[in-house]
């Protein structure tokens, strides 16, 4: 015997509350199959569902739109500070520049550079050689170039502003998401509470009609396997008869 299956995405979930509640607005009270309680309810969720899953997608789909020129902006900041510590290092193995000059930016003894693989570490590097530089420009010593630390700073405060904007759309994504998880409960209720509410109403009448029924109110059944080769075996003619 085929089962009901209750949607599992949003696109299912909707397109049941549609077919209930056109059906709801094109059949008489007394004929529909499910109670008038159930088709006010699906009038009052219908929208904030519609709009939830819009809001949803719409975050979604700005969040990975920025993401691109946010992107530029992190790989150029990224650029700029491990070209100014290593401008640091070679100074020093030069000679132009005294060790002690890594212990301004917080850089170890060792040349190579440290890791800028996270945002949290572009940040804190970006922090700690803008600061560095200027305590060494208050005591009268020569700046940093090629790059400069102000050229430093205009790439590293671009790509603070795209990482602080892009925080604020995945704040406004997860939001969203947190809406839709809590309208999709919701839906989930309301959706079996119909289903179950119209396989009453069909439930004296065969199993055949009963599931064609049901089926013009959205309910959506499924064969299993077995039962489908079954269906097929059953449907097949014989050998010598024809169709």
């Amino acid at each position: 015997m085929p089962y009901r299956r209750l949607p599992n995405t949003d696109s299912a979930r909707l397109k049941s509350l549609k077919s209930a509640n056109e059906k709801g607005k094109d059949t008489p009270p007394f004929k529909l199959a499910f109670t008038a309680g159930s088709f006010r309810k699906i009038q009052s969720v219908l929208p904030g569902f519609e709009n939830a899953i819009f809001e949803h997608r719409n975050s979604l789909n700005i969040q990975a739109e920025k993401n691109k020129e946010y992107q530029k902006r992190l790989k150029k900041a990224r650029l700029y500070i491990s070209h100014f510590i290593q401008v640091v290092s070679m100074a020093i193995l030069r000679g132009d520049l005294v060790s002690e000059t890594r212990a301004y930016f917080g850089l170890d003894d060792e040349k190579k550079i440290p890791s800028l693989h996270s945002d949290e570490e572009i940040i804190s590097w970006g922090e700690q050689l803008l600061e560095g530089e200027k305590k060494r420009r208050n005591l009268g010593l020569s700046p940093i170039t090629n790059p400069t630390i102000a050229v430093l700073k205009v790439h590293y405060d671009k790509f603070l502003e795209y990482h602080n904007y892009q925080k604020s759309l995945k704040n406004r994504s997860q939001r969203a998401q947190d809406q839709l998880n809590i309208q999709r409960a919701q839906v989930d209720s309301l959706i079996q509470q119909i289903w179950n509410e119209v396989e009453e109403t069909f439930n004296d009448l065969p199993e055949e009609i009963r599931r064609e029924k049901a089926s013009e109110y959205g309910l959506v059944y499924v064969f299993r396997k077995n039962e489908l080769f079954n269906a097929n075996l059953f449907q097949s003619p014989r050998v010598g008869e024809t169709g």
